[in-house]
């Protein structure tokens, strides 16, 4: 009886956890505030093997909103959950941290995101490569940071803002979310 009762009690929590999740990031809105502030609505698709010819096509895919500076050409990418949510996010908490840079090997924006306590790897440190693909064009792989409460802000945009350097668009004028600091 009790492991039934916690069963079903587990099962509640998950199922009210995913209809608020589903309610805050309705993706019909949160496209059209995309678009609103100027950015493009892009799905992407997770790839393992994107450095070979022939990538492994991983489960579920999501929805980007990538803003271009007119300026400069540079971009930055913001999941659309991410990007609407009025509440707090460790993605956006850790743009607005901009949290300086530490020392480490290899990729500097995939190494400063592990140190901000997310991933954008696939598979692991290796040879291999993934990714984020954009659903339209296989070779446009987005390296994006994913924190354990499913945010994301891509990599590179994360590792230049913490030197102050904005790419594509300062999130801190269209994440709903303002800044805690």
């Amino acid at each position: 009886m009790y492991i039934k009762a916690m069963i079903l009690a587990v099962a509640v929590a998950l199922g009210a956890a995913g209809g608020a999740q589903a309610q805050d990031t309705g993706s019909g809105d949160a496209a059209a505030y995309c678009i609103k502030k100027g950015g493009v609505v892009q799905t992407r698709i997770p790839e393992f093997g994107t450095n070979g010819g022939n990538p492994l096509v991983l489960a579920h895919k999501a929805e980007f909103c990538q803003f271009t500076s007119s300026k400069d050409g540079s971009q930055i990418n913001v999941l659309l959950s991410t990007l609407f949510t009025p509440k707090p996010s460790l993605a956006a908490l850790a743009y607005y941290g901009q949290v300086q840079l530490g020392s480490c090997n290899g990729n500097p924006a995939s190494c400063y995101c592990t140190l901000l306590g997310g991933s954008d790897l696939f598979g692991g440190i290796n040879a291999s490569g993934g990714g984020w693909v954009l659903d339209s064009d296989p070779n446009d792989v987005l390296e994006t940071c994913m924190f354990p409460d499913m945010s994301s802000i891509d990599s590179w945009g994360l590792a230049y803002h913490s030197v102050g350097t904005i790419r594509g668009k300062d999130l801190a004028k269209v994440l709903r979310y303002g800044n805690p600091y």
